[in-house]
């Protein structure tokens, strides 16, 4: 019945469909098997794609030649540029998006892209021979060979939903769990663990009061995550932003005594950057209030999400103490929120293509190596398929580093320092942000995608035009000579100091405030050429310009640091011989097994002295 598929992808989550598409625009046969073909591409919890951090990582996707960005493009209904205030190593894109758009749109980009064959059922087991996966068996008892297994399996490995004192089996609500693969893995020698995550309750927004609430719209002009021309809205919705109150986390306090966080039953450790509203408010007791967002799920429906309301309360509780907050004082509930937990696999356990180190040609992809969110799942499929499908042609894998991407950095953390709860992306996990812009993922990536057969030839095309348009900017900017009486009349209006004699353009451009835009207001020549560019391509330019130095220190400090990844390790070396690393080192050492000496450092338990130990031991 089933042919031999070169990778077969289980789970049909963010991470799995762009494994899927990865693998397939690559050249493989790919089987997509999940247990619900009606909720591929389903958004689990909140409407929305992108924000701090995570807004690059769509971009990247996108730029490698993903279908993320896509997608949320095109179900976008509100977009909104982050960290506007801030320099634009921390601009991030978010959208809100339509729940069932976005989930219809990556079923016909699938069903569309050539190479996806689609099947449903559960996943079992896995077919493995000599340490090695053949394939997979579905609970229909049915046997489908593949060279390749991308497992993405998200929260339904043995998952339990938990509403006050009731719990039951499910991965998501109204869906049963997955069995059988935890209990394979472990007996092969897998290590596994436990995490929870959590969703508040969908509300009918015919019942609120919006006129209690502030308004929040989004951004006058609309970026696009994808490089693509995608058409942008013509309109946006709202999201209204209320605050519990004190009434509020009283009524919350009567469930404490059935909250299956308080009294044990839930063993798995939750997002601490996204915690329930019960443990707000236990943890932070002194704030009165909590921000909440609510957040329309769609053009054409009135359901609505509470952002910031996860919980796992029983339903009465929940429900009083939503008519408590302004503006819900009639709110009708479509359903409650949940806890869920679910088995996990520390990442500790694959190597930096996202392999599994005891089963070779076994990928692992998205919560299943404990990270959460969207994006960061489908990152990690991305990396995955790719990977899967370099595995199944036995040619070379496809590593990002450090300082390539966001998803570098992602994959580089989860691997080497492991995680025990939801890993989350922020910013601050990136040591090279000035490099890793939301406005460069193109420049960094695109033409990589394209080499390896992901980047189709528009992007590349687009791609070399961008970089000849940002350096016919940046050689007119220092080039062109301005004078004061050009230009102070601009540089009052924001208050910087006048120019007293003729300077190059992009020593002004180097002030605080000022850009190539504000000064093509003054300078007729300047504003004849931005003229022929996109506003996004002109912020590059001026970015690039801006922050020169800060790019050139940093790139150098990559390159510096790049160097210890030259030096290889062996994967089988027996570090108990060296007794001068540290017991720890050695153990985590052994575990992990580094490749270069540049991942040795990273790893969590590894000093400064450790390495140097491995330096002097290699010659070095």
């Amino acid at each position: 019945m089933f042919k031999k598929y070169d990778v077969i992808v289980v789970g049909a989550g963010h991470a799995g469909c762009e494994a899927a598409a990865a693998a397939a625009n690559m050249g493989s046969s790919v089987l997509l098997v999940t247990m619900n073909m009606q909720t591929i591409a389903q958004m689990s919890c909140n409407p929305a794609m992108g924000g701090i951090a995570k807004g690059q990582i769509v971009r990247e996707i996108d730029a490698l030649g993903g279908y993320s960005g896509i997608v949320a493009d095109k179900s976008m209904i509100q977009f909104r540029m982050l960290n506007r205030s801030k320099g634009p190593a921390m601009w991030s894109p978010r959208t809100q998006n339509d729940r069932m758009l976005f989930a219809a749109e990556w079923r016909k980009m699938l069903e569309q892209t050539q190479n996806v064959d689609f099947w449903q059922d559960m996943v079992a087991g896995l077919l493995i021979k000599n340490d090695a996966v053949k394939g997979i068996r579905t609970s229909m008892g049915m046997d489908i060979e593949g060279e390749a297994v991308v497992l993405t399996n998200g929260t339904f490995l043995n998952g339990l939903i938990h509403i006050g004192e009731k719990h039951f089996g499910g991965g998501r609500a109204g869906e049963k769990a997955a069995t059988g693969i935890t209990e394979q893995l472990i007996a092969l020698g897998f290590e596994s663990g436990r995490m929870k995550t959590g969703t508040p309750p969908r509300i009918d927004g015919r019942s609120l009061d919006y006129s209690r609430m502030e308004v929040q719209e989004g951004d006058e002009e609309i970026y696009s995550f994808s490089y693509k021309d995608i058409p942008k809205p013509k309109q946006q919705r709202c999201c209204w932003i209320t605050h519990t109150n004190n009434r509020v986390h009283e009524i919350l306090k009567t469930g404490f005594d059935k909250s299956p966080m308080f009294t044990g039953r839930i063993q798995g450790l939750g997002p601490r950057y996204c915690p329930s509203v019960e443990d707000k408010i236990n943890r932070f007791a002194e704030k009165e209030s909590h921000q909440l967002f609510v957040e329309p799920e769609g053009w054409d429906t009135v359901e609505i999400y509470v952002n910031g309301f996860s919980t796992s309360l029983p339903e009465d509780v929940q429900y009083n103490a939503l008519r408590a907050v302004p503006g819900f004082q009639n709110m009708r509930m479509f359903r409650p929120g949940y806890a869920i937990e679910y088995d996990y696999f520390p990442p500790t356990q694959l190597s930096n293509t996202l392999e599994t180190k005891l089963v070779k040609n076994l990928f692992f992809a998205g919560q299943i190596n404990g990270t959460t969110g969207y994006e960061e799942a489908a990152c990690q499929g991305l990396m995955a398929g790719i990977n899967a499908h370099n595995a199944a042609k036995d040619t070379a894998p496809l590593i990002l580093k450090r300082n390539d991407a966001y998803i570098g950095v992602l994959i580089d953390d989860l691997i080497n320092k492991g995680t025990e709860e939801p890993y989350r992306m922020f910013t601050s996990r990136a040591e090279y942000r000035i490099l890793l812009r939301q406005d460069n993922a193109d420049l960094r990536l695109t033409e990589l995608g394209h080499q390896i057969g992901l980047a189709d030839d528009d992007r590349l095309t687009a791609l070399q035009q961008k970089r000849g348009a940002i350096r016919v900017i940046s050689e007119f900017v220092r080039s062109y000579s301005v004078s004061p009486e050009e230009v102070n009349g601009v540089l009052a209006e924001i208050g910087s100091a006048e120019m007293k004699q003729k300077m190059k353009l992009d020593k002004v451009l180097a002030r605080p405030h000022v850009g190539l835009l504000m000064l093509s207001q003054a300078i007729p020549a300047l504003r004849d050429l931005l003229s022929a560019y996109t506003k996004e391509t002109i912020e590059s330019a001026e970015i690039e310009l801006k922050y020169e130095g800060y790019i050139e220190k940093e790139t150098e400090i990559a390159d510096r640091m790049s160097r210890l990844e030259d030096i290889k390790l062996e994967t089988n070396f027996d570090y108990s011989q060296l007794k001068s690393l540290s017991i720890e080192a050695r153990q985590k050492l052994a575990k992990i097994k580094p490749t270069s000496l540049g991942q040795a450092q990273r790893i969590s338990g590894v000093s400064p002295s450790d390495i140097a130990v491995l330096m002097v031991h290699m010659g070095r």
